[in-house]
Formats: C-alpha cells, sequence, structure tokens
C-alpha cells in the first residue's frame, strides 16, 4: 500500500482505489546539529549546544526520495528509492556510487536488503509488474531480476531476510489474505507461501511501503508485518519464517486510509517498537509509537509518544533500551525502551536503520542521507 506517497498510494503502502494511490503517493540542511528537546541549532562561532543526538547529513548527489535504507556499517550503506535509483557508499558517506539498476527508471523502490558491500537485493513496489524483486552480487555493477508479479491483483510492500539464504516479502492482500513471498537462496528466486496460515484480511486495511519497515525479522525464525488503513491497526507475527501467522491490535490511529503501523523494529524475539499514526501533513497521530516485550502478543501505547506521524524506527546496536525514530517532520530518541521519546532533530526522514558496529543511518526526500554522529545516543 503505497501510502506515502508515490504509487499506490497508500502512501505508504499500496492498494486499489484510495489505498493504492496513497502508496504511489508516498514515493512520488540537516547539517546543522539539533540539541535535544528542540533547541534551536548551533551556528558557526554559537557555543555548543547540549549533548545529544545529531544527524550529519551526507551529500548523495541525487533528488530521488528514499524509503529503501540498508546500513552494513559506519562506512557502508545503500540506499534505494524513486526514478530507479540505488546509491551505495563504502567511505562512511562522503561518496556515493550510483549503482541503479539498467532500465529501472520507471521503478519504485521501497526496500533494499543488504548482506554487505557486494550482495543486495532490492524491491520496488506497485501493482502487478511493477512489483520485482532485483538482487546484486557485485556491488551493483550488475543486476538479476529474480521476481516479477504477474497477478494484476497483487502489490508488494517489504521485504526481509533472517539470514543470508531465508527471507520472505510481503504484499497487500488478495482474495482476504497477506501475500507472501518466501525464499531459501538469499533471494535468487521466489516461491509464493499457501494463504492457510494466514489470517483474514480487516476490510481496507494494508501494509504501507513507507520505510521498508512494515515487515522486519529477528533472529533465525521470528518476522512480524504493520498493517493499517484498517478499522483497528495490527500487527502480525510468524515464529516458522511466514509459514503461519498470529494477528494482534496495536494502539495506534486507525479507522482510515492514511492511518496505521508503519514500522516496526525488534532488538530480540521478544521486545519490539511499532511506530506510525497518520501520514498526512498536519494530521494530529496522538498515538505515534507503542511497544511490546511479548512478541507482539500484546501492546502499550507510549507515555510519552513522538510528536508526530513517525514512518521509521531503529534499535541502537547492543543497547536494551535505545531507539531512533523518524519521519517528516523530525526525529525522536527513547533511552527507555519506548516509554518515551524526546525530540532531537527536526529535519525529513522517512526511514532509519543501524548496523552492528552502531553505524546508524537516516534517508528521505530530495536526496538526503544522513549518519548518526559519533557517540550520539549513547
Amino acid at each position: 500500500m503505497d501510502r506515502m506517497g508515490n504509487t499506490r498510494v497508500r502512501v505508504a503502502g499500496r492498494g486499489r482505489g484510495t489505498g493504492g494511490a496513497l502508496r504511489l503517493l508516498l514515493a512520488g540542511a540537516c547539517a546543522a546539529v539539533l540539541a535535544l528537546a528542540g533547541t534551536a541549532p548551533a551556528h558557526a562561532g554559537s557555543q555548543s549546544a547540549p549533548e545529544g543526538p545529531s544527524w550529519e547529513e551526507k551529500k548523495s548527489g541525487s533528488d530521488a526520495r528514499f524509503r529503501g535504507l540498508a546500513a552494513v556499517s559506519r562506512t557502508t550503506a545503500w540506499v534505494a528509492g524513486t526514478k530507479g535509483t540505488v546509491l551505495l557508499t563504502r567511505d562512511g558517506g562522503r561518496g556515493w556510487r550510483n549503482v541503479s539498476p539498467p532500465g529501472a527508471a520507471g521503478l519504485e523502490f521501497r526496500d533494499v536488503a543488504a548482506f554487505d558491500a557486494r550482495h543486495a537485493v532490492v524491491l520496488a513496489i506497485g501493482e502487478g509488474e511493477a512489483s520485482r524483486i532485483l538482487r546484486t552480487d557485485d556491488g551493483g555493477t550488475t543486476w538479476t531480476e529474480a521476481f516479477r508479479n504477474t497477478d494484476p491483483r497483487a502489490f508488494y510492500d517489504c521485504v526481509t531476510f533472517f539470514d543470508r539464504r531465508h527471507g520472505i516479502a510481503v504484499g497487500d492482500p488478495v482474495d482476504g489474505r497477506f501475500r507472501v513471498l518466501a525464499t531459501g537462496d538469499g533471494g535468487r528466486s521466489w516461491r509464493l507461501t499457501p494463504p492457510d496460515g494466514m489470517p483474514a484480511a480487516l476490510p481496507g486495511e494494508a501494509a504501507f511501503a513507507a520505510s521498508g519497515q512494515c515487515a522486519v525479522s529477528s533472529g533465525p525464525r521470528d518476522a512480524w508485518i504493520a498493517t493499517g488503513g484498517g478499522p483497528v491497526s495490527r500487527i502480525l507475527h510468524s515464529a516458522d519464517r511466514g509459514r503461519t501467522w498470529t494477528a494482534a491490535e496495536a494502539p495506534l490511529p486507525a479507522g482510515d486510509a492514511a492511518r496505521g503501523v508503519f514500522g516496526l523494529a525488534f532488538r530480540d524475539r521478544g521486545h519490539g517498537l511499532a511506530v506510525g499514526g497518520d501520514y498526512r501533513a498536519g494530521a494530529s497521530s496522538p498515538r505515534a509509537a507503542a511497544r511490546t516485550a511479548d512478541g507482539g502478543a500484546a501492546w502499550n501505547t507510549a507515555v510519552r509518544p513522538p510528536t508526530a506521524y513517525r514512518s521509521g524506527v531503529a534499535w541502537l546496536p547492543h543497547s536494551r533500551t535505545t531507539a531512533l525514530a523518524v519521519g517528516p517532520t523530525g526525529s525522536e530518541i527513547t533511552t527507555d525502551g519506548g516509554r518515551g521519546w524526546r525530540a532531537f532533530d527536526t529535519g525529513s526522514y522517512d526511514t532509519v536503520d543501524c548496523a552492528p558496529d552502531r553505524g546508524c543511518w537516516a534517508a528521505g526526500e530530495k536526496g538526503r542521507v544522513a549518519r548518526l554522529a559519533p557517540g550520539s545516543g549513547r
């Protein structure tokens, strides 16, 4: 469901009619260091701002909107976005290599999963054959199309991997159930999983292709799907690599095609965070975040949630309590496991991801890419 500015638009996702349009819509300088709690940016010659996290903008040289992001390390990251654009940096963002697949200018990339600086998988969204999965084994020098959707009713949103071999891609409901593709060879081939293990979708329910985080995994077998657009927001959980699923209601805004859960992050198979809200500019999102400690069976609203709709969320590696959330109107940090969030930046970002070496990256509109400043958020 492209609800966030692109294609179908469910602006983050896709869907038909209003939902689909929103997805397409989804697709469709942070150099100043900001202090926590909304203090003004620091200027040259001024006193240093209070300690807190800050983004260091990295000039990408592109004007694409990047909703797909894979942080490999502090030095290596992939971004994927509009106009079939895929960029790769191996020097901490000082330089970006355009590794876009040939002939992909008409595709809307919304997700990228990278195993290292050479091996990556990108997902393009859209109805019918616009939904595709491509893979590279040589750092983007060449790409191979691994999957092209031939069902005009289907629309794929996100991809996630359990390890270097096993992964799933999630699509909006067809015949009343979410679509799930599975791979066991690192994304070289994909097969449609039987729908029997998937609970029935609610009226209007779909996923949002807003940040590449509508489907996430933790460990060798657990995966979660974020949904919206229906009468309630839900989060689906699988403990067997996507063969069977259970659904739990999430206390985030719902009841409209523009509302729901847009991004998920799990630091282990028990502890997870959900962010979302109403993606429309100026819309109120009073319950934009929630947390779980039991694998998603039950979710609790943040006591002090983000100030507005947020589309991306990521745990800082090796931390049990600290995470980042981003959206078009700013970024927040939590240091208590998602109970409370504090604003630290007002720049527009759609997605965020952290690497095992604590290299955290964010990406968004107009080619914006940033890395968390060293020591930030600790």
